[in-house]
C-alpha cells in the first residue's frame, strides 16, 4: 500500500499519493476559502504537513480522511485568521469549475448565487457541507475530519442546507 511505503520513507510513494489527492485537497481549500491563491497556499501547506506527520498516521487505510482532516483544519484556520473586516474575498469561488461550457453558461447565475450563499455560511457549517455534498464523505468521516461527533456534523449540515435553500429560493 502506498501510504505504508510512504511511511517507510519512500518518497515516490508519497509523490503518487500527492498526485492522487492534491485535487481534492485543493478543492476543499478553495471551497472553504473562496480564493485561488489562498487555497493553493493552504493545499500546499496541508501536503507538507502530511509529509511531516506521516509517521503519526496509525491506519494507512485511512490516509484520505487523515489528509482531508489536515486540509480542512488548515483551511478553517486560515478562514478564521481573516480579520472580521475581510471575511471572504469579493467574487469568492466555491462551485465546481469543471462543468462544460453549456453548463457554465446556463448555471453561471446559479453558481454565483451558490458561491455567495456558501460564503455567508459560518466556516464549520461550510466545511461540513462541502465535505458531504461536494466530496461525498460519510458523516463519520466528516466528524473525524472536523473533530466533532457525527450528530454535531448532521446538525451543521442541516443548518447549512436550510440556509442554502433559503438563499437559493429565487432559483427554484
Amino acid at each position: 500500500m502506498l501510504a505504508e511505503r510512504a511511511q517507510d520513507g519512500d518518497t515516490s510513494a508519497f509523490e503518487t499519493l500527492v498526485l492522487r489527492h492534491q485535487g481534492t485537497v485543493y478543492r476543499v481549500a478553495l471551497r472553504t476559502l473562496g480564493d485561488r491563491e489562498e487555497a493553493a497556499d493552504a493545499a500546499q501547506e496541508a501536503l507538507v504537513t502530511a509529509w511531516r506527520r506521516l509517521p503519526s498516521l496509525r491506519d494507512a487505510d485511512r490516509f484520505r480522511p487523515w489528509l482531508l482532516r489536515i486540509a480542512a483544519r488548515g483551511a478553517l484556520n486560515a478562514a478564521r485568521a481573516r480579520s472580521p473586516e475581510h471575511p471572504l474575498p469579493e467574487g469568492a469561488e466555491f462551485a465546481d469549475p469543471a462543468t462544460g461550457p453549456a453548463g457554465r453558461a446556463v448555471g453561471s447565475g446559479l453558481r454565483q448565487a451558490l458561491d455567495r450563499a456558501l460564503a455567508d455560511l459560518p466556516p464549520p457549517q461550510r466545511i461540513c457541507w462541502i465535505l458531504r455534498e461536494m466530496e461525498g464523505l460519510a458523516y463519520e468521516e466528516i466528524a473525524d475530519v472536523v473533530d466533532a461527533t457525527p450528530t454535531a456534523v448532521r446538525g451543521r449540515i442541516h443548518r447549512a442546507r436550510t440556509r442554502l435553500v433559503e438563499a437559493l429560493e429565487p432559483w427554484r
